[in-house]
């Protein structure tokens, strides 16, 4: 469960994190009150959980009470990449003097956890983690010793960050173990011109398998944080929104994961992860493509599927009738492979959709939905 900007600030300051003051509504004309009390000129943030804020729009700054109404109600009822905004922060403005990344996040591949912090947070922390990855530090840090004062300095060091982020980074490994999180990012985290270090920004996600011991958040945070991943998981399908443009639907974690992979590979991103898992009616394939082409971003859907416990020509059947009640308005490659492969194929083939068509290899596949993707 993914946590709102003003929530993971709660935890910060009851872990001795120091944030600047804020306050959370949902009114434009309460926001003047808000900025008076906090001094005049305020930071007006949308409370939505996703990246990309500012860049979106949804964070500006205040001149005074009567602009912080103004610039909340510009705000209130913001698109942000899906999330509509329904509750702003006004936060105390800070004399910045360096700006730097610091997170902690899960790394399943390693059997531990991983800190990665850089001298040059901000906005564009992305594009220089892409860049010049060097700029960034990733630290393992192995559970079991956690995060101690020394293994602390270690990190800041990797980082080039200054010795004051020493205890701000013990105290979010803390953040990290004690309310069961899987990333604690702070973005970005600051020195001011005094010399005091601060986070401006953070981002928690917490571990589901853990949300009995993380119910004074409540059903607010517990649901997905993607609108559609959360229209997904009313129709029952197990989906992850990505920020891509090739619509993934597929048979299997692993098949899927392997089509992920294979997208990339063709220079194409996926827009998201969804598993029919070993059944794929009419109602499944609607459902599916449903939520798909729901997304602005997708550009081309790859439906991947390996006939077994469910034959080709019965997943062939779902598609043509799930396209019977949603209307396709973006190429659709479809790969058919396994048990009454030739059937399925024949199936299709006899329907004639302008929209549709078919490869034979994965890799075929792939290739040409990420052309389709990214010559649209």
């Amino acid at each position: 469960m993914d946590l709102y900007e003003h929530q993971a600030r709660e935890l910060f300051e009851e872990h001795g994190i120091v944030v600047p003051r804020a306050e959370v509504t949902d009114s434009a004309k309460e926001a003047r009150g808000i900025a008076r009390r906090l001094g005049g000129r305020v930071v007006v943030k949308a409370q939505v959980k996703t990246g990309g804020r500012g860049k979106a729009g949804g964070v500006k700054v205040a001149a005074d009470p009567a602009a912080a109404e103004i610039t909340a109600r510009q705000i209130l009822g913001m698109d942000i990449k899906g999330h509509t905004v329904g509750t702003v922060m006004l936060a105390e403005p800070v004399d910045i003097e360096s700006e730097f990344y610091v997170s902690y996040v899960l790394d399943r591949a390693g059997g531990g956890f991983l800190a990665i912090a850089s001298a040059e947070g901000g906005m564009d922390i992305e594009e220089v983690a892409a860049t010049r990855p060097d700029a960034v530090a990733r630290v393992p840090v192995d559970p079991a010793e956690g995060v101690t004062p020394s293994k602390a300095a270690e990190i800041a060091e990797a980082a080039g960050l200054p010795a004051q982020s020493v205890d701000v980074l013990v105290r979010l490994w803390q953040v990290l173990v004690r309310e069961d999180a899987l990333l604690v990012e702070v973005n970005p985290l600051v020195r001011t011109a005094q010399g005091r270090i601060l986070a401006l920004d953070g981002k928690v996600t917490l571990d589901d398998n853990a949300s009995f011991r993380q119910a004074r958040w409540g059903a607010d945070a517990a649901g997905p944080a993607d609108p559609l991943e959360a229209a997904a998981a009313a129709k029952g399908l197990t989906y992850v929104k990505l920020d891509g443009e090739v619509g993934i639907i597929g048979n299997g974690a692993g098949l899927v994961m392997s089509t992920l992979d294979v997208v990339a590979g063709c220079g194409a991103r996926p827009a998201n992860f969804l598993d029919i898992g070993g059944g794929a009616s009419a109602q499944i394939m609607a459902d599916g493509l449903s939520v798909i082409l729901s997304d602005p971003a997708v550009r081309s859907v790859l439906v991947n599927v390996f006939g077994g416990i469910t034959a080709c020509d019965a997943v062939a059947e779902g598609i043509v009738r799930a396209l019977d009640t949603v209307r396709l308005t973006k190429p659709l490659v479809v790969r058919l492979d396994g048990n009454n492969a030739a059937q399925g194929r024949a199936i299709l083939d006899a329907q004639r959709h302008p929209l549709v068509e078919q490869a034979t290899t994965m890799d075929g596949a792939a290739r040409r939905a990420a052309h389709l993707a990214t010559s649209a």
